[in-house]
């Protein structure tokens, strides 16, 4: 583990490095490290960071019963409260042993650095300022998507309805004409 490593991130194939392991694990820990990120000790055999059990990724967030983030970090957990992605009521599940639990029974995210700084604020330390920058989960993109796709659906509705009524007004308008029509000649 003491190689130079690689860090590709998988939304835009960036790539970090040469550093040591030391500071992609600290990278995984805050966040920084995605699960489809790739890592790398020669620039030619990549593998998905979860791979690597030194990193702890270890936690899948259940963020509805069919779609999960992860696996991610303890830290990346933390971070998410922090951006308030997810609170004390989302499950996770340790992919280690299986087990589910919430958020707020995990009492190693309190015990590892996560403090309230005031006004809901949360401190994680990033580590390497020109590093890859925090992972990001949008849990509410579900959410998000299925609304957008509903009121598409009622605009699709609506517009059907409202070419019905027009076509229906448009063949009146047109009897009516050809009823004037057929009166003046």
């Amino acid at each position: 583990m003491n190689q130079s490593w690689f860090l590709r991130k998988h939304e835009d194939g960036s790539t970090f490095g040469p550093v040591r392991f030391d500071q992609i694990a600290r990278w995984a820990a805050a966040a920084q490290i995605a699960p489809h990120d790739t890592l790398s000790n020669d620039r030619q055999t990549w593998v998905k960071a979860p791979m690597l059990a030194q990193l702890g990724m270890d936690w899948l967030v259940e963020l509805t019963s069919e779609h999960y983030y992860g696996p991610t970090t303890l830290g990346t957990l933390q971070e998410f409260i922090r951006l308030g992605e997810i609170d004390g009521e989302t499950l996770v599940i340790n992919t280690r042993n299986g087990a589910r639990c919430k958020i707020q029974e995990m009492p190693q995210l309190w015990e590892t650095g996560l403090e309230d700084i005031g006004e809901g604020q949360t401190e994680i330390q990033l580590g390497d300022p020109v590093g890859p920058a925090v992972a990001r989960m949008s849990i509410r993109l579900q959410e998000q998507i299925r609304d957008l796709e509903q009121s598409l659906e009622e605009e699709r509705r609506a517009l059907m309805e409202a070419e019905r009524r027009y076509a229906e007004l448009k063949e009146k308008y047109e009897a009516v004409i050809q009823r004037v029509g057929t009166q003046i000649h």
